[in-house]
């Protein structure tokens, strides 16, 4: 199982746990996912140009500026955030049975 499909079961798990139940709440999961997706593909665009861009305006004009996928990235975590809070959803207490992944 993919680490989005392990991430969208529990987030469906901890739902049905906290005994919410209905079609809007599962779509705000599908929305949280999508918006994991995203997170993802700024997290691969800023680790692939870094956090500054070169840019050129002309022959001689040249220059740095910021890479907008961090902005951008930090209002997708935001609204994750914000989906995850309209959820009720809280991280669940860490089960000492299972062992850590290495």
């Amino acid at each position: 199982m993919s680490k989005r499909e392990e991430i969208r079961k529990d987030l469906l798990d901890q739902l049905d746990r906290n005994g919410t139940c209905g079609k809007q709440y599962e779509d705000l999961v599908e929305v949280y996912m999508q918006l994991w997706d995203t997170v993802r593909d700024l997290t691969a665009e800023i680790d692939e140009k870094g956090v500054m861009i070169k840019y050129q305006n002309g022959e001689n004009q040249f220059g740095w500026r910021k890479n907008d996928s961090v902005s951008e990235r930090n209002r997708t975590i935001n609204q994750m955030l914000k989906v995850l809070s309209q959820l009720d959803l809280k991280p669940s207490p860490k089960d000492d049975n299972i062992p850590d992944e290495m």
